[in-house]
């Protein structure tokens, strides 16, 4: 069991209930050391004075805030220490809001919050099942490292989550920092009506073990291939075209024919690729003479049927589904292939069986 970053009392009204935070996501980020070139050597930081370029022992280190340029206020440790938001003892809910007025913009990090102790299960699964059937979230402040912060606690999966929030002056105004956001533009009563047939059409079910950091496991199979004295091989690949304002339509309509095309087919919709299967076919001894028979012929015309199925079904696939099947085949090279370099490796991949068959 993981140790609490934080213990404490939860309350709400005249109800208390002492609680445990812990950690609820971690990253997988790969880590690199810095490294002075053609070496070994790790490169470090220091402070450096910027005008004498000398460096600065911590202890001569002070906080200064710019009112101006070049003049600031010096502000010591033992004055911030006094407004030092100390250690929160308690989470205090002050009220509860619908889960459906608050904006996801307003999360920031989340924590699981658990019962100290046996003891406490049943006040604590009575704010479970209470948060769960009324759809609320309790809001709070709460102090942690130094640093308060407005929290919002809901029920989710049978036990209590705290989420960290942005205060309201912490959320860019849309209109200030967006450009070019449309106004007032005219769509047809077609246009609307087919892209919501091509969302429904594309709609999946959420299944969040499908999805991962595909560019995390690239850059560990480039260690891998470079460790290994693979030759690495880096492509850009071509530029996304937007959709013109004059094709839209016909750009919806393609769309929505390729959808319906791949539901009749029974293509499973897109996820991650996590279950494609690889494929191996026994190579047939021929004799090396041509076979003209109507079998042969018929042969022939199912494999290139197959080709082209082939060939549009990887074109419905995403990067990370691509890049999966290229694992699958033991593509070489294939962490710093673009999405279309994958599907022209797959596709190469695919002749090549064929013809081996």
């Amino acid at each position: 069991m993981a140790r609490p970053m934080w213990t404490g009392v939860l309350t709400f009204g005249l109800v208390s209930v002492p609680v445990a935070l812990y950690t609820a996501t971690q990253s997988h980020d790969v880590r690199f050391h810095q490294l002075q070139r053609g070496t070994s050597d790790r490169v470090r930081n220091k402070r450096v004075n910027e005008r004498t370029g000398k460096e600065v022992e911590f202890g001569d280190i002070v906080k200064g805030y710019e009112v101006t340029e070049g003049e600031y206020v010096i502000v010591e440790p033992d004055e911030l220490e006094q407004i030092f938001p100390g250690r929160s003892r308690t989470i205090d809910i002050a009220g509860f809001v619908d889960l459906t007025d608050v904006d996801p913009i307003f999360f920031d990090r989340t924590y699981y919050l658990g019962p100290r102790g046996k003891e406490y299960q049943k006040v604590y699964a009575l704010l479970v099942e209470a948060l769960e059937h009324a759809g609320k979230a309790g809001l709070a402040m709460f102090a942690m490292r130094g640093k308060e912060y407005l929290t919002a606690i809901r029920s989710e999966g049978g036990l209590l989550e705290l989420h960290t929030m942005h205060f309201a002056d912490e959320v860019r105004d849309p209109l200030r920092e967006v450009g070019d956001l449309p106004e007032k533009v005219k769509l047809s009563a077609q246009e609307v009506e087919t892209a919501e047939q091509l969302i429904g059409m594309l709609a999946i079910e959420w299944k969040p073990d499908e999805w991962h950091d595909t560019y995390e496991e690239q850059v560990k199979q480039l260690v891998q291939d470079k460790l290994a004295g693979r030759e690495i091989a880096v492509s850009a690949g071509p530029a996304p075209e937007a959709t013109n304002v004059v094709d839209l339509m016909d750009a919806l309509r393609r769309s929505l024919e390729t959808a319906r095309k791949s539901e009749k087919a029974g293509e499973p919709k897109k996820s991650s690729g996590r279950t494609a299967a690889r494929t191996s076919h026994s190579p047939k001894q021929t004799g090396g003479k041509k076979n003209t028979s109507p079998k042969a012929a018929t042969g022939k015309t199912t494999a290139k049927r197959a080709s082209a199925t082939g060939k549009q079904q990887l074109s419905q696939l995403t990067k990370a589904e691509l890049y999966k099947r290229a694992t699958d085949l033991d593509i070489p090279q294939r962490s710093t292939m673009t999405r279309d370099e994958l599907q022209h490796a797959l596709e190469q991949a695919g002749r090549s069986q064929r013809a081996a068959s």
